[in-house]
């Protein structure tokens, strides 16, 4: 892994972030805003007309994003969320939008016997917009089988 360094991991497929799940997100961590679940209010007073989803809710998409991208190393046992180093929300989602992930290794080092410390740096970008829903830097503990 070390050797793909400064290399692109690799491009998700699209998923689409529809109300029910901004709305599912928003039962299952209480985080009812009105920005995010009352839709006739945000048309009157949100300056994207529409509601938004969750920053976290588009963070939470990630993992399952980047199983599909692969680029974990085929004799490791498991894959453990170690932490984030930056984050930033660089533009709101709206219902309906259609989201995938790019991501790019950025280092992987021995932690120590059999592990390994993957960092890679992440982008979500929204389809059809010049910016990206979130950019963030990630660290994955690999641990070898």
């Amino acid at each position: 892994m070390s050797g793909r360094i400064g290399q692109e991991l690799g491009v998700s497929s699209w998923i689409t972030v529809d109300q029910p799940m901004i709305d599912q997100f928003a039962a299952c961590t209480g985080d009812n805003q009105w920005i995010h679940v009352d839709a006739d209010r945000a048309a009157r007073e949100m300056p994207t007309g529409t509601t938004i989803a969750h920053g976290f809710l588009t963070l939470s998409l990630l993992s399952a994003l980047s199983y599909e991208l692969g680029g974990i190393p085929a004799d490791v046992h498991s894959s453990i969320n170690y932490g984030i180093e930056r984050l930033r929300f660089l533009a709101p989602v709206r219902p309906g939008a259609r989201l995938r992930l790019r991501t790019t290794l950025t280092g992987f080092e021995e932690r120590g016997a059999g592990q390994y410390l993957m960092r890679r740096a992440n982008t979500i970008e929204i389809e059809g917009e010049d910016k990206p829903a979130l950019v963030v830097d990630t660290l994955t503990l690999l641990v070898a089988a």
